[in-house]
């Protein structure tokens, strides 16, 4: 579980870990940044909770990092930020560098159970159990008691997902413009027949935040959603909204009666991290009133 601190850059008056570590369910080394706020670096003996990001297709831990400015509500509320990768790399799987939404980049969330992918395909495992056991037992200021995860798109789908499949582990959940029903959706068909087969349906289930929210048994549900969109949602400037691949309504209806999934339609904003930025503040926000209360 050794990790090897590759680079140490001030933040927001903490500073941010870009990190490197060999991953058994990953079978490859795998890359990850760590934003350490100033409650934490200032003080060493203070532990702080962690929030955990989840990014998109194509994505590397840097994405976040530099451009969705997760640091500044950070570093004022004295949470640290886990920004791992979105796929094992280099692991030389045929076909695994052909396309931009499956193989590298495109890990889904998911632990594959098709060959070849499956030898280290596994990044359910790895953001669920490997990568917060080395990052606790690495860095003695974060809190392992306390954690939250969001994401955007395909992380905002890992967020959801993981979220809901593991009731008490994070306290809380949020996403940007997620891809909520990905067994409906072109990118989710296309990852969950490669990584489970296509008639694995009920694998497939398994890994639908719109199927395991009907499920849900917990506590009501507190989830913030925010989706780019145009006064009548038809006319959202997010084009993978208008080609279907996210579909939050599906997952706005199947939550009905659970709590509230409170998704903002926000008027003309895009897929982008510009997106992102904008409403960084309000999801560390949700999640410090859980990490911090």
């Amino acid at each position: 579980m050794a990790v090897t601190t590759k680079a140490t850059i001030a933040s927001f008056g903490g500073k941010l870990l870009k990190c490197a570590h060999n991953a058994s369910t990953t079978n490859c080394e795998m890359a990850f940044n760590l934003y350490l706020p100033p409650q934490a670096t200032l003080n060493p003996l203070r532990k702080v909770p962690l929030l955990i990001y989840l990014a998109g297709l194509t994505c590397t831990p840097d994405n976040g990092t530099e451009k969705g400015f997760f640091q500044h509500a950070a570093s004022q509320k004295g949470i640290a930020v886990l920004y791992p990768d979105t796929s094992p790399r280099g692991l030389n799987v045929p076909g695994e560098d052909d396309s931009y939404d499956f193989g590298t980049g495109a890990g889904f969330y998911v632990d594959a159970t098709r060959e070849p992918w499956s030898q280290g395909y596994n990044m359910y495992s790895y953001i669920t159990a490997e990568l917060p056991r080395t990052v606790f037992s690495n860095f003695d200021q974060v809190d392992g008691s306390r954690v939250s995860i969001f994401g955007h798109s395909m992380g905002g789908h890992g967020a959801l997902t993981l979220f809901l499949k593991n009731p008490g582990k994070y306290r809380s959940v949020s996403a940007f413009a997620p891809i909520a029903n990905p067994s409906n959706c072109d990118w989710g068909r296309k990852a969950f027949g490669g990584y489970f087969g296509e008639d694995d349906k009920a694998k497939w289930a398994e890994h639908d935040a719109t199927e395991l929210v009907k499920k849900w048994e917990g506590e009501p549900l507190d989830v913030l959603v925010d989706v780019r969109a145009g006064p009548t949602k038809k006319g959202t400037s997010d084009n993978f909204y208008k080609q279907g691949q996210l579909l939050p309504e599906k997952l706005e209806e199947a939550a009905q009666g659970k709590g509230e999934v409170k998704v903002r339609w926000q008027e003309g904003y895009d897929h982008s991290y510009f997106t992102m930025a904008s409403f960084a503040d309000d999801h560390v926000n949700h999640a410090a009133r859980y990490l911090l209360g």
